[in-house]
């Protein structure tokens, strides 16, 4: 074994285990799509993909999906573009609330933020509508969120901060030179909006499109609560109504259009990185003296900055409010003297008596800490690999880690259902931890990525040149220079294992259910009070995760320095 790349022995075992967790899923999906059922797995028939696709309402199901992601995608492109021009170009006040409105909505689960805008908008009892009937004495439903176009509203508002991560760094390395040359040869800011601003950074913009289509075609939040209600179906939760609904689940069916929504999002994926690269030749900036043109809004600042904070508002703190507001009151109520008389504690109660939201909470603790600990381990070693050991088999790991990124979630979960009931681990919690890892391993890989980056290999040689072993350099040396890479991996990965529905759905079984699984049932079952308690502590619970790791991660550090 070569003193410089002692890590080459780990890049063999690790091609295998992070192979069989992005690799099996997807060969299991393929098998289980030619399979008679879960009960005859390996009898092929082509029985499965004509059902499925000769389907008449399959044609409508496709068309909502493509309206509902390319809609999405225009909804929280358009809406980015806009904030990262305020906040990489203009004079607007209080720009620290951008870096909030790109990272904290992603601390609020998906399946909450849906939930709100359901209290606030449903056309029975939802809260508008009921201050309209009840304060201004319309009649019929105001406003019905279980439409399309709220599916589209709300899930582009949840991918709003994806999009602006895409475009926010492509404006801020934008030249403005090239704008103020073309007014001076007389163009309008029109004619420069569309002939040079929006052609510069176009691979910036499709680039942000299409990774909002692949997160909306993977979502199942906002479709399971605002689309199936109003019997709106996407290819997400038309699988998950193949297996969760009716006298019993056809797994092989679920898997036939799973692979629809599979080969869409490698696709999709293709582009997306063909985009990225594609980027470079766009690059306006190559001076390390340049600094971005600020524009003067002039007396538009303060109006402008009332639309972010609404946005911010809509983003952070109405979800939050609203949950918190239902959970108290014993039903849907308006606010006012008689709801705020109303309040108590009795669905906190409710749900911490209720045995099955205490097994939801206690398997979603586990899951976020244990299994984000396993994650980060697992994600420590590939990150090493991919950085430091530069051989073609590192190269190969680190396409297929970040493979999963590409696999709509509950895609994953059928998949992965095929692979599970052969084994002992099916009906298991094991089951969804070796999902949750598979699904959610970039997350953990990616800040150790870039904190790896950072480390020169000097440091590590010169330990070596000292004496001093692989395990002593990586304890004394490394290790304590990756503590916030390790940290920030770690609150991703236990954030989104807390959070996580749609391979939940799939996996989950009596016994092993989870906050976010237990949360839809409530949804289902109409139980919004119960919901809005149970969705409160799953925040908390985020929240209280990401403190003390962060607390921790900084005690480490001050303790290493």
């Amino acid at each position: 074994m070569s003193i410089r790349n002692p890590g080459t022995i780990f890049t063999a075992p690790l091609i295998a285990v992070v192979g069989f967790l992005t690799v099996c899923p997807v060969a299991m999906l393929v098998l289980g799509s030619f399979s008679e059922g879960l009960g005859a797995f390996g009898t092929f028939t082509l029985a499965k993909y004509a059902t499925a696709y000769t389907d008449p309402e399959f044609i409508r199901i496709i068309l909502n999906t493509v309206i509902f992601t390319t809609g999405s995608a225009m909804v929280s492109t358009g809406l980015a573009l806009f904030l990262a021009y305020l906040n990489n170009r203009s004079n607007i006040p209080f720009k620290f609330l951008f870096s909030i409105i790109s990272i904290v909505p992603m601390m609020v689960p998906h399946i909450l933020f849906a939930v709100s805008w359901v209290l606030l908008l449903n056309p029975t009892n939802g809260m508008i509508n009921l201050f309209f009937r009840q304060a201004l004495g319309w009649e019929g439903i105001v406003f019905s969120i279980y439409t399309l176009k709220g599916m589209i509203l709300v899930e582009g508002l949840l991918d709003l901060p994806i999009a602006y991560l895409v475009i926010a760094p492509a404006m801020s390395s934008f030249d403005v030179s090239l704008e103020e040359s073309s007014r001076v040869c007389g163009a309008s800011n029109i004619r420069t909006l569309l002939r040079i601003t929006l052609p510069v950074l176009r691979p910036a913009i499709l680039a942000a499109v299409t990774l909002v289509i692949i997160r909306s075609m993977a979502s199942f939040a906002v479709p399971s609560v605002i689309g199936m209600p109003g019997r709106i179906y996407v290819l997400a939760t038309h699988i998950y109504r193949v297996v969760a609904t009716g006298y019993a689940a056809d797994y092989g069916l679920a898997a036939a259009i799973g692979m629809s929504a599979l080969v869409a999002s490698i696709t999709l994926i293709f582009v997306y990185r063909r985009l990225t690269r594609e980027g470079e030749k766009y690059v306006t900036v190559s001076s390390r003296g340049f600094h971005p043109t600020t524009i003067d809004l002039k007396g538009a600042r303060y109006p402008l900055f009332g639309i972010v904070g609404l946005i911010s508002f809509v983003l952070i703190v109405l979800p939050v409010a609203v949950l918190f507001y239902t959970s108290l009151v014993p039903y849907s109520m308006v606010p006012g003297v008689k709801a705020f008389a109303a309040m108590s504690w009795k669905h906190y109660i409710g749900v911490l008596k209720d045995p099955v939201s205490l097994i939801s909470l206690k398997n979603s603790l586990l899951l976020g800490t244990g299994g984000a600990s396993l994650g980060i381990v697992l994600s420590f070693f590939v990150a090493y690999t991919i950085v430091k050991i530069k051989t073609k088999a590192s190269g190969f790991l680190e396409s297929l880690s970040f493979l999963s990124f590409s696999f709509p979630g509950i895609v994953v979960g059928i998949g992965f259902m095929w692979f599970f009931v052969q084994t002992p681990l099916y009906s298991t919690i094991w089951a969804l931890l070796v999902g949750y890892i598979a699904t959610y391993l970039p997350y953990g890989i990616r800040p150790l990525t870039s904190a790896f980056v950072q480390i020169h290999g000097n440091l590590e040689e010169s330990s070596r040149v000292c004496g001093g072993g692989a395990l002593y350099t990586m304890r004394r040396i490394v290790l304590p220079l990756l503590v916030p890479g390790i940290v920030s991996g770690w609150i991703l990965m236990a954030t989104m294992f807390v959070r996580e529905l749609s391979l939940s759905v799939v996996l989950s079984r009596p016994g092993t259910e989870v906050l976010a699984v237990q949360i839809l049932r409530f949804s289902e079952d109409g139980l919004w009070g119960s919901l809005s308690a149970l969705g409160i502590m799953m925040i908390f619970i985020s929240t209280a995760l990401v403190v003390i790791a962060s607390f921790a991660g900084a005690r480490l550090t001050s303790v290493k320095n």
